[in-house]
């Protein structure tokens, strides 16, 4: 991966030593940002950001099926400065395709995307090719970059769908537990959307929380829902990325409950101005883009 410097407005390369182990795609987490007091950037770097390879944890999860899906990040706090000096304020939207190597681990995008703040640009466009870029290479496949106007009016609301919280259940384990996961005996075939706010994970690194809503649409035997939401509870103690979380849920329910067809989506709260939205599915779905109340 390139290191990119701005030196008097203009864009230079830099080469990194091999010791430099943020570019590399399998570096330990220990190696990342997260988790450790940083100096936030007085400059454009793109070295900044740590990519983590998907392979490694795709190879703890079962019967993995053919799936389509995307991690969509949401941006809150971007800014730069115009060639003279005065600052810009926008959001963004960074759209990371499922099968791309590599995904970025979340602190080290903030820190990427503030050393922009002190930096001249020249326009809206030339600041998003150059984060296109940069999350290309880091990613290792095409990532979608959007911006958009800090003043543009944003509307909230829960996902669709049946929410199942409401039911009336004992929780025995904060652990994964897929073996929970049932059809209800002799069912039919249903097509559904099913929703909960329930969902709560930790980081890996820090141990923080990671809360989240969830939206499960399926076509095949019904899904008990007391059994369904017992599981989503069950990884509130799990420590995992956002990543992770929704694609071993996707895997756990494609093989408990054979579905014909299987959509996973979950929106998480933001931290430090990012909000990370992954979903995973049997083939390519439109997917909202509206903020949950919580978002």
């Amino acid at each position: 991966m390139r290191n990119i410097a701005i030196v008097n407005g203009t864009m230079q390369r830099r080469s990194l030593p091999l010791s430099d182990t943020r570019v590399m795609p399998d570096s330990k987490l220990a190696n990342a940002p997260l988790g450790h007091e940083v100096t936030y950037p007085k400059k454009y770097d793109a070295g900044l950001l740590f990519p983590i390879t998907r392979a490694a944890n795709r190879q703890t999860l079962q019967k993995i099926p053919a799936w389509s899906g995307e991690d969509i990040w949401n941006a809150y706090e971007i800014s730069w400065l115009t060639p003279k000096g005065k600052p810009l304020v926008c959001m963004g939207r960074f759209t990371f395709a499922h099968d791309s190597v590599n995904l970025i681990e979340s602190k080290s995008f903030k820190l990427y995307l503030n050393s922009f703040n002190e930096e001249r640009f020249d326009s809206a466009k030339h600041v998003q090719e150059i984060m296109q870029r940069d999350l290309s290479e880091a990613a290792q496949s095409n990532v979608v970059v959007e911006l958009f106007p800090a003043s543009m009016p944003n509307s909230s609301a829960p996902l669709q769908g049946r929410n199942i919280d409401g039911a009336d259940i004992e929780i025995t384990t904060y652990k994964p537990a897929p073996e929970l996961l049932r059809c209800t005996a002799g069912g039919d075939a249903v097509t559904e959307t099913l929703t909960s706010d329930l969902l709560k994970s930790n980081c890996p690194v820090t141990g923080q929380p990671d809360w989240g809503s969830l939206q499960i649409r399926y076509t095949g035997p019904r899904i008990d829902t007391e059994a369904l939401l017992a599981y989503i509870v069950s990884l509130r103690q799990h420590n995992e990325f956002h990543e992770h979380c929704v694609e071993k849920m996707y895997c756990d329910i494609w093989n408990a409950c054979r579905p014909t067809s299987l959509f996973v989506y979950a929106r998480y709260t933001r931290r430090g101005g990012l909000d990370i939205n992954p979903w995973r599915a049997s083939g390519p779905v439109p997917v909202s883009q509206v903020r949950t109340p919580r978002q």
